[in-house]
């Protein structure tokens, strides 16, 4: 008589044709968000030394970099600009003629059809680098979301799909939705920066868009690494205030918020494969130490197996290319 169990789960491991038929987790193309930076000038392609394979584009530029994207499969990107000025209001941000706006009206010229994502944030555009309206070196909430509502009108106005706010600002979901609406652009949908932790993931990401604090940090508005409770009660306050979209940043370190996201909200989840997760791999891969490819795709099928049902990252095209070869 046999000692051997009569359910060996191996049987489904056999070969890769069984494997792949049986696995529970599907990454594609049409999962992914393409994170871009946007500068000023002409014919600028900017290395950006922490991370390899990323650039600072001028807008005659970001119409190849987006068609690119797009040939690859790629559906949306998620657009950052870099102002020529800065100063303590983050006036470019607002400005009809602002980096961002002429940025989306050269996509919507050029690549019609790809979907635009615009980050709602002052950071990048302010002189002290905070994501508000400073007073005495406090963020000023309040006066804060007046801007991000200006901001976003504009970002509808030139073209926009999605407006993504990623301030951490108390209400600004809702203050967003309620200026969208007055202006009539009641269809316009919010990716929320619901879960935006304050992580050392973001390093990378602040030499891109040169958005570096001045002074102090962003712990008194971004959550603490150590809670979740509190990330879940940040995403129901933005879905009560009208977000279409809810998100989790930084994905690998919080693969437990993605998973609690999924599971208590119905809205879709967004997840951030951040600068710093990027950077990691890219070092360790041109060290030798690591399988870039494989480590890459492992961790963003970790990321879309925590629940996430779209993932930005700069892997992005990197990605595409992969999985086209696989399939």
């Amino acid at each position: 008589m046999s000692t051997y169990p009569k359910h060996r789960m191996r049987r489904l491991r056999n070969n890769a044709a069984i494997r792949k038929i049986t696995r529970e987790t599907l990454v594609t193309v049409d999962d992914f968000i393409y994170p871009i930076f946007v500068t000023y000038g002409k014919d600028v392609q900017d290395s950006i030394e922490a991370m390899p394979g990323i650039f600072r584009v001028s807008i005659d530029n970001l119409s190849k970099e987006v068609r690119n994207a797009y040939d690859l499969g790629i559906q949306a990107v998620l657009l950052f600009g870099i102002p020529e000025a800065k100063d303590s209001f983050g006036s470019d941000s607002y400005n009809p003629n602002g980096i961002i706006q002429l940025a989306i009206k050269e996509i919507r010229n050029t690549t019609p059809n790809i979907l635009i994502i615009t980050d709602v944030c002052m950071c990048e555009y302010t002189d002290h680098g905070h994501c508000g309206i400073t007073e005495n070196g406090a963020v000023n909430n309040d006066k804060t979301l007046e801007m991000l509502s200006k901001i976003s009108i504009s970002h509808v106005e030139a073209g926009s799909d999605i407006v993504a706010p990623s301030a951490m600002m108390d209400g600004q979901v809702g203050a967003i939705r309620s200026s969208l609406d007055q202006n009539g652009y009641v269809d316009s949908p919010i990716m929320a920066y619901s879960a935006k932790y304050a992580s050392g993931f973001y390093g990378p990401f602040r030499e891109a868009a040169m958005s570096s604090p001045s002074y102090g940090d962003r712990q008194t508005y971004q959550l603490d690494k150590a809670n979740i409770r509190e990330a879940m009660e940040e995403i129901r306050l933005d879905v009560e205030e009208g977000a279409d979209i809810i998100m989790v940043k930084p994905a690998l370190s919080y693969l437990d918020v993605i998973s609690a996201a999924r599971n208590r909200f119905a809205l879709p989840v967004a997840s951030y494969n951040t600068s710093g997760e990027y950077s990691m791999i890219k070092a360790a891969a041109q060290n030798g130490w690591i399988d870039e490819r494989r480590i890459a795709l492992e961790i963003l099928t970790s990321i879309k197996r925590a629940g996430a049902d779209m993932i930005i990252t700069y892997y992005a095209k990197e990605a595409a290319q992969w999985l086209s070869k696989t399939n």
